[in-house]
């Protein structure tokens, strides 16, 4: 994610701030200029407006419920901003545990719809289009124990949360269970839209046949892949062509998996780069210096080379990976990206590209 900075004075501030610690002006972001907008108001107004450019701004109406910073024009018809709008189902805020957890949520998914907007890829709600639209359902398991259990997972556009997600030991617990090294909220998110960007971007287009060339032919049954996953586990060379041990299940898996993958380095990157970070190792021989030494040429959001986001996110993940252990902690990114693996975010970084250029060229 880009370095944001106040509007007003210019002061370096996380995306999701609700107000700037040097000027005090209240902040919200402006999805449309990918911005974070100082504001003047008291904290109960209806409108805000902009200092310099006395724009007039209206909060989204989460923002009661502390989740969402995002702003709408004061002209805007729409009471909720683009990202909240994706919402159908939320928990039961009566529970104070359950707001607890949809604040993490929350922030977890706006981050994710950022990344979407960068690239202008196609994002519309269930009630703009019913059949290719995105919703998200966050919900808790029920009460009753003999009744099933909350399954994350996607099906035709709605992304299923389990807000159990949200809580730092369940959370915990699921990934120990399922001998996972990774397993976070924005990894859910990540992996969960790239079921349905593979229902849009591929699915019925140009680029079906050359998925199925990488990551196998979609049309096996997924029940009987899953039930064969979780009898047998994933086959002993797994390391030699998938991302995780989970990517082995189905092609759709796979896609899901490395999808997040993509999302995971590109986000970093862009972050390393907004804050001018530099790596050249002092051990590493001259020889062989241009593979660890961390040189961002672009945006890896417009980068057109998958080898330079690549070779840019070598040094970068040694680099955090290094320091997480220097303080005890496990790998920042415990993951190996092998050949097949680099060919199958090649690929997923071409459709990506391919459908930010389309937008951009009809805008």
């Amino acid at each position: 994610m880009q370095l944001f900075e106040c509007s007003n004075c210019h002061q370096p501030v996380y995306f999701d701030n609700n107000y700037c610690t040097a000027c005090q002006h209240a902040l919200g972001f402006d999805a449309k200029q990918m911005q974070m907008v100082a504001l003047e108001g008291s904290e109960d107004a209806a409108i805000w407006t902009e200092p310099s450019s006395q724009t007039q701004y209206k909060f989204c109406q989460n923002k009661q419920y502390h989740v969402c910073n995002w702003l709408l024009l004061e002209t805007d018809q729409q009471a909720f901003c683009l990202a909240c709008s994706l919402n159908r189902v939320i928990p039961n805020l009566s529970e104070p545990e359950y707001r607890q957890r949809w604040h993490k949520i929350e922030l977890a998914k706006h981050r994710l719809v950022y990344a979407l907007l960068r690239w202008q890829l196609p994002l519309e709600n269930k009630l703009q289009n019913p059949q290719q639209g995105l919703a998200f359902d966050f919900k808790a398991d029920p009460n009753c124990p003999h009744e099933p259990k909350v399954m994350t997972g996607h099906d035709n556009g709605l992304i299923t949360l389990n807000i159990a997600e949200a809580d730092d030991v369940e959370r915990a617990m699921a990934r120990n269970n399922m001998d996972e090294v990774y397993r976070t909220l924005l990894g859910h998110f990540r992996h969960e839209i790239g079921h349905y960007y593979w229902d849009v971007l591929v699915d019925g287009t140009e680029f079906l046949q050359p998925c199925r060339a990488l990551f196998g032919d979609e049309r096996m049954d997924y029940q009987q892949a899953l039930d064969r996953h979780y009898h047998q586990g994933p086959p002993s060379d797994w390391m030699q062509h998938y991302i995780s041990p989970y990517a082995t299940m189905h092609p759709w898996e796979d896609w899901a998996e490395t999808w997040a993958h993509y999302l995971h380095i590109v986000d970093v990157l862009e972050t390393a780069d907004s804050f001018g970070m530099q790596i050249r190792p002092q051990v590493v021989q001259q020889q062989h210096d241009h593979l660890m030494h961390l040189a961002v040429k672009k945006n890896p959001y417009y980068n057109q080379s998958l080898d330079e986001i690549y070779q840019a996110w070598l040094p970068i993940s040694f680099a955090m990976n290094s320091l997480n252990r220097s303080m005890g902690q496990d790998d920042f990114y415990p993951f190996v990206i092998n050949l097949e693996v680099q060919n199958k975010l090649r690929f997923i970084h071409e459709v990506i590209q391919a459908t930010a250029q389309k937008a951009h060229q009809a805008a």
